[in-house]
C-alpha cells in the first residue's frame, strides 16, 4: 500500500530525518518550523502502524528523545499517531 505522510518531528536534526526517510526510499520534503521539522513523504508499506513504528525507531536510534506526530493517509483513511500510539482514525 502507498501512504502519504505528514509529520512533525521534534528533538532531531534534518540529517537524521533524511537518513531515516532514505531507508524507505521516500520522496521527501523536510522543512524547519521553529524547533520542529515538518515532513511530507510517500512511503510503501503493509500498514500505517508498521511504517510509523519503523520510522520512529530509525529516528530514535540516532536521538533517543525524538518525538513524532504523524498523519498517514491511504485512500480514504487517515491514521494519526503520537510516537508509537494510534490516536485517531478518520474515514472520509
Amino acid at each position: 500500500m502507498t501512504f502519504k505522510l505528514h509529520a512533525r518531528i521534534n528533538r532531531s536534526d534534518a540529517r537524521t530525518i533524511r537518513q531515516a526517510l532514505d531507508q524507505f526510499a521516500a520522496k521527501d520534503s523536510v522543512s524547519e518550523a521553529g524547533d520542529e521539522f515538518l515532513v511530507e513523504a510517500e512511503m510503501e508499506g503493509a500498514s500505517a502502524k508498521e511504517l510509523n513504528r519503523t520510522l520512529l525507531s530509525a529516528l530514535r536510534k540516532v536521538e533517543k528523545r525524538t518525538t513524532l506526530r504523524a498523519e498517514w493517509t491511504s485512500g480514504d483513511t487517515t491514521e494519526r499517531f503520537f510516537d508509537y500510539v494510534l490516536k485517531k482514525t478518520i474515514k472520509a
